[in-house]
């Protein structure tokens, strides 16, 4: 398979019409048609059914489509890495992110490697940690901020210098805005917003103990903002991490007692052969934890690795 033909074939899927994917190609329909029909003859499979106004796609073109992109990210992303001048370290790091205070640490090393190396350039990609993974294993990250607990086995990894605070987000008007802490016993009755991640899920099912049984889930999330805008529109009140930035503007962050906290993780590949520019940067985020006193492991991380 060309390459050139798959993305042909994502734009005809995309329009589901050839006379305006080929326009958009800025090809003749016939060449076109012709590109698709030899690809269908390469793989032995029939991609669109294809009728008078449109075409829509067979399951196995929505397994190639779903594979195509795969494929062209990776290629993308490889001329990139691959494009490196000989005096000037310059490249991509892509880097997946779920949402934590950590960040800040890799935001400072973004910001002095940067000042050192101004032609490498960051690709943030947010997410949730089993996302991040995927992508991962895809090779389509060079590297991943993980929160616990994660799976860490196929792995090497830094430990981040923070852990995460859990706390409740609710309405600067609700009553659980008032108090200095949330109990489980509170929460009773309460519509909550949570993650959708089981691993994350167990974490606070502990957290609740007993009460556990008794909680109202209004709906899961997987990014803070979106919650955010859900608990100001009165869905509910989320459980998650004390971030900055997220409080204020009618919404109000209350400690959770007992304390829960997440530790994170930035991991890579094991075995992982990285651009220079991501090999660099690694180097510069190993020297600079090393600096800071290392948390022990935690009890989720010896569970999961």
């Amino acid at each position: 398979m060309e390459l050139r033909v798959l993305k042909y074939f994502l734009v005809v899927a995309r329009e589901e019409n050839i006379t305006r994917a080929a326009a958009l190609l800025h090809l003749t329909q016939p060449t076109l048609s012709r590109q698709l029909m030899q690809l269908e003859a390469e793989l032995g499979v029939q991609l669109f059914r294809r009728s008078r106004y449109r075409i829509v796609l067979t399951d196995e073109g929505q397994l190639l489509r779903r594979r195509a992109q795969t494929i062209l990210d990776l290629a993308d992303k490889t001329v990139r890495d691959l494009r490196l001048e000989k005096e000037q370290l310059t490249g991509e790091v892509a880097v997946g992110c779920g949402e934590s205070r950590s960040m800040a640490f890799l935001s400072r090393q973004m910001a002095a490697f940067r000042a050192q190396y101004p032609q490498v350039h960051f690709r943030i990609y947010s997410a949730a940690a089993d996302d991040i993974q995927e992508r991962l294993e895809r090779g389509l990250l060079d590297l991943g901020l993980l929160m616990e607990p994660v799976g860490l086995g196929r792995y090497e990894f830094l430990r981040m210098p923070r852990k995460d605070r859990w706390a409740l987000l609710v309405r600067a008007d609700d009553p659980l805005a008032a108090l200095p802490a949330v109990t489980p016993r509170d929460l009773a009755g309460v519509p909550l917003l949570m993650s959708s991640r089981d691993p994350v899920r167990g974490e606070l099912a502990s957290w609740f103990g007993d009460a556990w049984e008794r909680i109202e889930v209004a709906a899961t999330f997987n990014l803070i903002l979106n919650a955010a805008d859900m608990v100001r529109r009165g869905v509910g009140a989320a459980l998650t991490f004390q971030l900055d930035g997220v409080a204020g503007d009618g919404l109000r962050f209350v400690p959770l007692a007992p304390e829960l906290a997440t530790g994170s993780v930035l991991a890579w590949k094991k075995n992982q052969l990285f651009s220079p520019a991501a090999a660099r940067f690694l180097e510069v985020l190993r020297a600079a934890r090393s600096a800071e006193e290392v948390p022990p492991v935690s009890e989720t991380v010896k569970k999961f690795s």
